[in-house]
């Protein structure tokens, strides 16, 4: 690793990601899991502790986290088992989290990111099954908490990687490839905004070369990669700053404030004895079979690393276009489905990369919210290559698909949408232009070539945008010889 910035510092970071499981049920028993249902009403006596009770497994939720651990590469425990971690918290009823410590499911995997030196293997140390605690709501106002216990019980994975990472764009990058995957294995929808994605980051600075790790600080709970980074960066000059001026830096969990921009402690960093582990007496010990762990392969789709691979390949993309396309699962069945319908592989990849990601950066949306009916995206490439409308039609043409789902076709015809093709009529266009436009003709003769821009770009507006601008073009150039 290099110094951090020629800072002389070098930075060590591992990452503990919590992802909750689409499960229509919570861990230990039927409650629903849905997101936004009003506080305290999608509770029951099992997920609030109450006396008398026994947990039974949600069988998707081992499913799902068996499929996440085969996904990255990890050492599948076949006999594990839960355990109890003991704290006191408002929001765990129950005063302790079921989870696993001593025999987690998922052991010894990596994921494998770009970087700017090359490919990196991040290791995987661990990934475990365990169950959300509730969530507490801070009134400004009032300056009351409320508890809403509906997310009590929600399955979690938390998926934790060794101190691999040495910035905050490694950390992205992780990241990214963590969701995508989540993503494509369909276990999770990743909503960071909606707590279902969060990341607890441990970092620690150490002199270029040192052979120990430094002092870890962990910055808990948060639910965007903007936030993330900044974070980081935060954490990272902070640390660096404690060591420059003589002093130690303290072993602590933090919190993130992304409004103000600044981190602040919460308490000293507990350790697994804090927590008073032991095994969880009211549930079994799980055996996965040698035959459900190899029906639980035959479920492992294409994931993004072989999808990119294969458009290369098959379709001719660049690595740069396959790369952005597979990122996003639901970007990545849009674009298969249209040149499955004849659209050309090139065509579609531009349309997808370029206008549809730009538009939902712009709305603040992601891949998987789209809508679009790839017949309509289809058909619109279909009519650029016949040369019914050109290119400049087409954006504006997707953006009314991207906003309103509309025909093109019916959208293109009904509005005389259709490229002027008549030759006569573009070269009494342009002899119009010609005359129209004296002394930007005699600047092209005299050698200006922006001149001839500027002529072209009336042509397009006297034909509204519709006439072939390479053909306007090449007519202009041989008239003005």
């Amino acid at each position: 690793m290099s110094g951090y910035k020629n800072t002389g510092y070098e930075v060590v970071i591992g990452l503990e990601v919590h992802v909750e499981l689409n499960t229509a049920t919570k861990i230990f028993c039927s409650c629903s899991t849905a997101f936004g249902a009003a506080p305290n009403t999608q509770v029951c006596p099992v997920c609030t502790g109450m006396p008398g009770v026994l947990p039974v497994l949600n069988q998707q939720v081992l499913e799902k986290g068996v499929a996440v651990g085969l996904a990255t590469n990890c050492t599948i425990t076949q006999q594990c088992k839960f355990d109890r971690k003991n704290y006191f918290y408002p929001d765990l009823p129950k005063a302790f989290q079921t989870s696993q410590l001593y025999l987690p499911i998922c052991r010894n995997g990596f994921v494998e990111i770009e970087t700017e030196a090359g490919a990196k293997k991040v290791r995987i140390h661990e990934i475990h099954m365990e169950e959300d605690a509730g969530k507490l709501n801070h009134e400004a106002q009032s300056g009351s908490t409320l508890i809403d216990y509906n997310r009590c019980g929600v399955p979690l994975l938390e998926i934790v990687s060794e101190p691999d990472m040495t910035s905050a764009d490694e950390v992205l990058a992780y990241l990214e490839k963590l969701k995508s995957t989540l993503e494509y294995l369909n276990v999770s929808d990743c909503k960071m905004q909606e707590g279902s994605m969060r990341a607890d980051v441990n970092l620690s600075v150490r002199k270029v070369g040192a052979a120990e790790l430094g002092t870890r600080t962990e910055t808990k709970n948060m639910n965007s990669f903007k936030a993330i980074a900044r974070a980081i960066e935060y954490e990272i000059f902070r640390q660096i700053e404690v060591l420059e001026d003589g002093g130690q830096v303290q072993q602590e969990t933090r919190r993130w404030d992304d409004e103000k921009g600044i981190g602040y402690a919460m308490r000293s960093k507990e350790n697994a004895h804090d927590y008073r582990y032991f095994p969880e007496p009211d549930l079994a010990p799980i055996n996965i079979s040698d035959e459900w762990l190899a029906e639980i392969k035959q479920t492992i789709p294409e994931l993004p690393d072989q999808k990119k691979e294969r458009y290369v390949q098959e379709y001719k993309l660049s690595g740069y276009d396959a790369a952005q396309l597979t990122r996003y699962r639901r970007l990545a069945e849009i674009f298969e489905s249209i040149v499955q319908l004849g659209g050309g592989p090139k065509e579609a990849a531009n349309l997808l990369i370029g206008d549809c990601l730009r538009l939902l950066n712009a709305d603040g949306k992601e891949a998987a919210d789209l809508t679009l009916a790839p017949e309509s995206l289809a058909a619109l490439l279909k009519l650029v290559a016949a040369g019914t409308i050109n290119k400049t039609t087409a954006k504006n043409v997707f953006e009314r698909i991207y906003a309103d789902n509309i025909d093109p076709v019916a959208y293109v015809k009904e509005n005389g949408l259709e490229m002027v093709s008549d030759d006569g009529a573009l070269d009494a266009m342009i002899d119009e232009v010609i005359a129209a436009n004296p002394k930007s003709v005699a600047d092209y003769q005299g050698g200006k070539k922006a001149a001839l821009g500027f002529l072209v770009g009336q042509i397009m507006k006297a034909t509204k945008g519709k006439a072939d601008a390479g053909k306007v073009n090449a007519k202009l150039a041989e008239k003005l010889k």
